[in-house]
C-alpha cells in the first residue's frame, strides 16, 4: 500500500464527524479506490489513532470483530445501533 493512500483513507476517516457514520464503499468511492476492501485493510493496520469506529460495512453494521467495541464508541457520540445496524434512516443514500 502506498503511502499516499494510506494518508488519503486516514485523513477521509478523521473528517467523519462525530455522531456521523460513513462506509468503506463509501470512502473507496470518495477516493476513487478501486475496492472497499483497501479502506478496511488501511483501517485494520494503521487505524488505531483516528475514529476508525465511524465506519460500517454498506449494510449498516460493524465488521464481527470489533462489534462491541464499535458500538460502544458509537453510542458514547450518540449514534446507537438497532440490532447491531445502523437503522436504514440514518444511512447515507
Amino acid at each position: 500500500m502506498d503511502d499516499a493512500t494510506v494518508e488519503a483513507v486516514r485523513a477521509a476517516v478523521r473528517a467523519i464527524p462525530p455522531g456521523q457514520t460513513s462506509t468503506y464503499g463509501e470512502i473507496a468511492a470518495q477516493l476513487g479506490l478501486s475496492t472497499p476492501r483497501i479502506v478496511g485493510r488501511i483501517l485494520a493496520e494503521d487505524g488505531h489513532d483516528i475514529p476508525w469506529h465511524r465506519v460500517l460495512r454498506a449494510d449498516g453494521t460493524p465488521a464481527p470483530h470489533i462489534a462491541v467495541e464499535q458500538a460502544a464508541r458509537l453510542r458514547a457520540e450518540g449514534v446507537l445501533l438497532v440490532d447491531g445496524r445502523l437503522p436504514r434512516e440514518h444511512r447515507r443514500r
